[in-house]
Formats: structure tokens, sequence, C-alpha cells
């Protein structure tokens, strides 16, 4: 069946009858990004403006006699609609279906602009276009060729598309039987026809570029696509991927990088000609400022190290702990443990920048009598929800959160009670015994 959205993609209110209407609910995502359940209709109509999903095109969106239609799926020859409402309709009853018609337009236009790149990328470098994905932002057509593609090639597509949308090629629907050859031999069909497809094929031309077998909605012209803009491509196993987008979407897109342009200005101190400079020595500066932190925390791990190591062994502590929070940087532990004396049990660990008590990425070793070491390693893990493993004196794993650290401590000081835990924070280390 052809629904009245394929004959006329631009009406924008219809009245038709009710078939049949059923209980049904709907897992919705929200604008947040959660999924709430709707209850609600699934409501089967003589005919329908809102276009079923199929073909690579979402659905339409839109109102059912001023209820919220949240979905519309083909069955067969009816189309589905699930209608957000409180009562049901009763069959046979007159309805007014009302389209959302910006999210209709928006997929028109990238529709109808798939089909045209899709078109010139065949006519230009015979590239099989073997799938294609409407996302809701950006695009894009995967290419049955294993070269990358350059944006030299890029901009030769992107300027053949904008030259036939100034020129506004004429965009067709013909319905031809697919049994008759000679009406379908002109039609692109790389998936061919649905199993349960019935009655004649709906073919989209676009004026002296190519036929194409499509169940979506198009515009009527090229000039109503706006403008193409060919964004990149990227190599995807054995194919290519390029994205791009139509219409509206290339003004949204310029006004993102326009305002992240701004974005960087003021926080570069500097216009966008100077972007990619300033960018280069702030790296430049980071990686300087980095590489003179590591060598101070270098000299730190060696100098707590040290100081234990002076100390008379008598007076050295049973266990030590020390947690940085300034990076994970296991050089530092590395550091400390190679210069540490060797008969201490050490609690080490490091996170990023925050302190302890807190949820925190981060890396934690234990090193000491291989008894307690294998003891206590898995109970830390799960504490500080971590991954990790040992054998014998040595245990180590990733954390990722600090905030049971004190937890930690106290099994350790539970271990080695009645003797004192020594800690060495961040800012003031300290030793024990």
């Amino acid at each position: 069946m052809v629904f009245k959205c394929q004959e006329d993609s631009f009406l924008k209110q219809f009245k038709t009858k009710v078939v049949s209407c059923e209980f049904a609910t709907l897992d919705w995502t929200n604008t947040d990004g959660q999924v709430q359940t709707l209850k609600g209709f699934n409501v089967i109509c003589e005919d329908t403006i809102l276009f079923p999903e199929g073909g690579g095109q979402p659905c339409d969106y839109g109102t059912l006699d001023g209820f919220s239609v949240r979905n519309v799926q083909r069955k067969g020859t009816t189309a589905v609609h699930f209608v957000e409402s409180p009562r049901s309709f009763d069959a046979g009853a007159e309805v007014l279906q009302v389209l959302d018609y910006q999210r209709r337009l928006d997929h028109m236009q990238q529709h109808s602009g798939q089909h045209l790149i899709t078109a010139l990328f065949d006519r230009e470098f015979k590239y099989d276009t073997t799938s294609w994905s409407m996302g809701s932002s950006t695009s894009y057509i995967q290419l049955s060729t294993p070269h990358l593609i350059s944006r030299e090639s890029l901009d030769l597509i992107e300027r053949q598309a904008n030259d036939l949308i100034r020129e506004g090629r004429e965009v067709s629907v013909v319905l031809v039987d697919p049994e008759v050859a000679q009406e379908f031999q002109d039609a692109r069909a790389p998936r061919g026809l649905p199993k349960d497809h019935e009655g004649l094929a709906r073919v989209v031309r676009i004026e002296g570029i190519e036929s194409n077998m499509c169940c979506g909605t198009h515009v009527t012209n090229l000039s109503q696509l706006q403008c193409v803009k060919l964004l990149y491509a990227e190599k995807v196993k054995t194919n290519i991927n390029v994205h791009f987008v139509v219409g509206e979407r290339v003004l949204t897109k310029l006004g993102e990088v326009f305002q992240r342009e701004q974005q960087l200005t003021q926080a570069l101190k500097g216009g966008p000609a100077q972007h990619l400079d300033l960018l280069q020595k702030l790296q430049q500066n980071v990686k300087g400022t980095r590489k003179s932190f590591q060598l101070l925390l270098k000299d730190f791990a060696t100098a707590e190290a040290e100081r234990l190591e002076d100390l008379p062994k008598k007076e050295r502590p049973k266990y030590f702990c020390l947690h940085r929070r300034d990076g994970i940087e296991v050089d530092f532990i590395n550091t400390f443990l190679r210069l540490a004396p060797d008969e201490i049990f050490y609690f080490l660990t490091v996170s990023e920048g925050v302190s302890a008590g807190s949820s925190a990425k981060g890396h934690m070793v234990l090193r000491g009598d291989p008894e307690i070491v294998q003891q206590l390693g898995p109970q830390f893990l799960d504490l500080l929800e971590g991954k990790g493993n040992g054998k014998e004196s040595s245990f180590q794993g990733k954390i990722n959160n600090l905030a049971k650290l004190q937890d930690c401590q106290d099994l350790l000081e539970t271990q080695f009670k009645p003797k004192k835990i020594v800690e060495a924070a961040a800012a003031q280390p300290a030793t024990g015994s």
C-alpha cells in the first residue's frame, strides 16, 4: 500500500477514519535520555500522513485528534500509530492527523540528499552505497571501497551536488510493476523489495541523475535541499563511511562551529587564525609542566623512601601508608618501592585529583608479608571498587572509589594491632611504629 504521506510528502493535516484500536505501551526515551514507559493505544487508520519507519528513515511524529503520536510502524499494508492517549478511539470514527512538519522536512532533506550523494559517487567513482544511516545531527553513507576518500574527492562530489541543487532538478515518484522488466530496469534496488511487499514498487527519480527504489518521503525539487556539506570520510573495516549534513542541518552545524570558535577565542585569548598556534603552545607548556611535575614526584618518592631507610631498624614502622591524589602516576609508586626498606608492609595509592573519601579512579599497591598481602588485597579491591591481582609479596590493581579508603586503613590497624598505623598523607607524610 502507498500511504498518503508517500503520495504527498508536504501534506501537513489529514482527516481519515479509525480501522482498529488496541491498548499498548511504548518504551520512550525523553530529551534527558531517560527511558520511560508510556501508556496509550495502537491505532490503525484507513490512511496516514505520518510516515512509518522504513528505508533508513525514522518514523514521523505528530498528533491524532490532539493526542501525541510517538511512534509509527508499518505492519504489512497498514501503519500502526502509537498514540499517547488516556482514551481509546472507536472504529469508524473520523480523526484528524497533524504532522510534525519540521521533523518531516529534516527527514526529507537528509533522505533526498542521500539519494543525490549516492548517485554522484556512483557516477564519478563507480562506488556502490551498501547502506546509510540518518543520525539525529549527522548522517552517513557506506561506500563499497577500501580506499580512503580524499578531501579533494569529497569537495568534488559536494560541489556537483550543490550545482544540481542550484539548477533545481525535479524529484519525482513513480509507481512501477516489478514484474515488468522494461519499467523496472533503470531503478536502483540494492536491497530488493521487502518480503511482504504487495503491488507496485515506488521509485524515486532525480531528473537526469538516477532512479532509486525507495519507500521514504522526499522533496519534489533539489532546490528544497538548500545545500549539502560532506563533513569527512572514515575507514570502517573494508568500507568507507562518508558523513554529511543537508539543508537546515548545515545551518545548525555552522552555528555550533561558530559558537565553539567564539569559545576558543575567549579561552585562548586569540582569534581563529591563531587558534592552532596557541593550542600547540599550550600543549607544549602542559607537556613541560607535566615532565617537571613527574620529576618532583620522583624526588618526593626518593626522599620518603630514604627517610624510612635512614631510620634505625628498631624504630621503623611495621607498615606504612602513602596516598597521593595529584594524578595516577605509577612511576611514583615504583620509585618509592625500589628504594624503601623491604621489611615494612606498604599500602600505597595514587588517584586523580580528589581527596580521600571521594569517588575517584586510581591505582593501588600492597607489598610486604605474602600472607597478609594475599589476605588484604582482595578485601581492599572490594572496598575500593577495583580489579587486580597479586603474587606472593606484591598485590596491585585499578581502583574506582576512595570513599572507603579509611576502612582499608582500619583493616590494616586491626591486622597489626597493637602497633600504630603510620600514614603519609599527600600533603603531610608521617611515620610511626
